[in-house]
């Protein structure tokens, strides 16, 4: 995926960040035990993040993403209130506490699915086919939450 020429086809307005490194991804993906999808991968070696219209993180920098799904994943409050956590990978939110993110089985995600995790009623809705779509849909208003 060429994401310099399909964020600047397609979504101009988007506000970049300097890319991260491979091996910054890899020390993430380790970190959280998930292997990150090439799509990810390629987005954030070209843009470590993406912002939309009034500073909503369509897709958080490197360093929020496993800050994030850590906290998700081991605070203890959340283990009596919502569904184990380990079995996603969020990357981004709706600005409304819902998360995006892939599913993961066993560390691995096998497929570019993207889900939108409900923080009112703990429900994991299929939104996109995969990143690019996902970017596609929300900003054309297809998405809604």
């Amino acid at each position: 995926m060429n994401w310099k020429s399909h964020l600047a086809n397609h979504h101009p307005k988007l506000d970049t960040r300097p890319a991260t490194s491979s091996q910054r991804v890899a020390d993430a993906s380790s970190r959280l035990r998930a292997a990150f999808p090439d799509e990810l991968v390629s987005l954030l070696t070209t843009t470590d993040g993406l912002t939309g219209d009034y500073g909503l993180e369509l897709i958080w920098p490197l360093e929020e993403i496993v800050s994030r799904n850590e906290h998700f994943r081991t605070f203890p409050e959340f283990r009596s209130l919502y569904m184990p956590f380990d079995c996603l990978l969020f990357f981004g939110d709706a600005g409304n506490g819902d998360q995006f993110g892939y599913s993961l089985c066993g560390g691995a995600i096998t497929r570019t699915d993207i889900f939108c995790w409900n923080h009112e009623d703990d429900s994991r809705t299929w939104i996109a086919p995969c990143l690019p779509t996902y970017l596609d849909w929300w900003l054309s208003g297809k998405i809604k939450i």
